[in-house]
């Protein structure tokens, strides 16, 4: 398991029971280097939203915790935040929402000529995903989705 891996699965550790005593969800968990930092982000959310005083709450909560355990070699800044609207779609949780919503997607991959496509997402599988794009059910390997996440209609 990489570096990066065992960070973001520790940092699941840490701050699940937080969440969970707050009722909040992890949405997803992020060790990245961005212009010679290093960021170590914690995405959450809730039913209605996630507000500032939220990820504050989270973020004061675990930031002793992580002082504590020092797993983390390189200095890094840590970062409590919402999704966002545009939030992808990474985890069952996140397909299983959106199952009969619009979608859009970017593929590493044309299909029928295209690499971004909005449709309606049927269903999922580990391997596929099912979309309805332009009134045909269509089949797209998920190893192929470069992005995918909620369409906003207006």
């Amino acid at each position: 398991m990489a570096k990066r891996e065992q960070i973001e699965q520790k940092l699941e550790q840490l701050i699940l029971p937080v969440l969970e005593a707050n009722k909040f969800e992890l949405v997803d968990v992020e060790y990245v280097k961005e212009v010679g930092q290093w960021y170590l982000r914690a995405y959450i959310d809730k039913e209605g939203g996630i507000t500032i005083d939220d990820c504050e709450l989270v973020s004061r909560a675990l930031n002793d915790k992580l002082d504590e355990e020092n797993f983390i070699e390189e200095a890094y800044t840590f970062e409590v935040s919402s999704p966002g609207l545009t939030r992808p779609l990474k985890k069952d949780k996140d397909y299983d929402r959106n199952i009969g919503k619009p979608i859009e997607f970017r593929l590493f991959k044309a299909v029928n000529g295209s690499r971004e496509w909005e449709g309606i997402l049927k269903a999922y599988t580990k391997e596929m995903i099912t979309v309805e794009l332009e009134g045909k059910d269509v089949e797209i390997e998920r190893s192929n989705l470069a992005m995918i996440r909620q369409a906003f209609v207006m």
